[in-house]
């Protein structure tokens, strides 16, 4: 083996778009799981106005369901690999939102969770979804045949 190969480990290549799959699964995964709740639970949504008022979001009513909202279907679309760049930009600036309002609180540790899923988000945002998604098969449609 060559130290280039050692390096780079160029073998690892083909599974680039078996690596991106996973991520937005997982990440997809637990963004909808993240909500569900409140979702499902009027109970919970209540908690969580709560909590946005305690940390002074204005119309915590109208926030609590937009922010649960959205990062359901951000989870969807990661998911599905539908709207994947869209979706990235909007994880980025929920999460952003959720360390200035939040997070930041708690000092790195507490902001550390969202700020994977900004980095998330931004990646997804600016690589797409890669090969193994929906999006990658909507283009392909659209290009033209010779």
């Amino acid at each position: 083996m060559t130290l280039h190969n050692l390096l780079l480990l160029p073998r690892l290549q083909p599974l680039s778009d078996l690596s991106v799959l996973i991520a937005r699964l997982v990440v997809g995964a637990f963004l909808v799981w993240g909500v569900l709740d409140n979702i499902l639970s009027a109970e919970r949504m209540a908690e969580f106005v709560s909590f946005l008022a305690a940390y002074k979001f204005p119309l915590p009513e109208v926030m609590a369901r937009l922010s649960v909202w959205v990062q359901f279907l951000i989870g969807v679309s990661f998911i599905l690999g539908l709207g994947t760049r869209l979706a990235g930009l909007l994880c980025v600036m929920n999460f952003i939102v959720a360390i200035a309002m939040v997070d930041m609180h708690g000092g790195i540790r507490a902001s550390f969770p969202s700020a994977c899923l900004i980095l998330f988000g931004f990646y997804f945002a600016t690589s797409g979804a890669g090969r193994l998604a929906l999006d990658h098969m909507l283009a392909r449609q659209e290009e033209p045949h010779d």
